[in-house]
């Protein structure tokens, strides 16, 4: 009986250390949702130099303590939050075909690019990292990582025979959604569904033309 009751002490002792310390600050994942959704907002009125954090919290509705327990600073949480949203969009799923797998691509492109808050602050993003900007690593690296999700279209492509293995896979890459980008954020252009198709068929004309 002894013996029993030591190691019931023993394990209750071992279940309250892996408890989180009285006291300690439970992050909400709805406040960080909220100062997310406000830190894009406040980042698409006012553009990034010109953002502040105070705002940032008020438009969230929370004190800027609470910002502060997520985020040390303005550029930390602009790369976590374009980070956490990159990994959301533009999904890449096998259709079983290059056309569809194209399609499928820039309908998600066109979803992203519809939001008037996505077309003010890719402008600025690129801007303030081509002035060697403290973003200018980050949005590097989310370049990055949307091209390596896009060469995966090319990659299946190969593999069906659709494209020959020759082609030249930054021109591809450069390809795929750089038109849709151009006509909805550089002229601001629309693009309805008829002309979403005449840019599928032209955008798989071009890669095919890629060797």
């Amino acid at each position: 009986m002894a013996v029993s009751t030591k190691r019931k002490r023993s394990d209750q002792t071992h279940d309250r250390s892996k408890r989180a310390p009285s006291g300690a600050a439970v992050l909400r994942e709805d406040v960080t949702a909220s100062l997310r959704r406000a830190l894009f907002e406040e980042w698409a009125r006012t553009g990034y130099d010109a953002l502040s954090l105070e705002r940032v919290a008020n438009r969230a509705g929370v004190g800027k303590a609470a910002l502060y327990r997520r985020w040390s600073s303005k550029s930390e949480f602009a790369a976590d939050s374009l980070r956490t949203i990159a990994l959301s969009v533009t999904p890449v799923p096998d259709t079983g075909s290059l056309e569809d797998d194209i399609r499928t691509l820039l309908r998600a492109v066109l979803r992203l690019l519809r939001s008037p808050v996505v077309r003010a602050i890719l402008p600025d993003l690129h801007a303030h990292s081509g002035r060697n900007g403290e973003l200018a690593p980050v949005q590097a690296e989310l370049a990055s990582t949307r091209r390596k999700r896009a060469e995966q279209v090319i990659d299946r492509a190969v593999g069906r025979g659709e494209l020959s293995g020759s082609v030249d896979r930054e021109l591809c890459l450069d390809l795929l959604a750089a038109p849709l980008y151009w006509r909805l954020v550089v002229v601001s252009g629309a693009c309805g569904r008829a002309r979403l198709e005449r840019l599928v068929s032209a955008t798989l004309a071009a890669l095919r033309a890629t060797v």
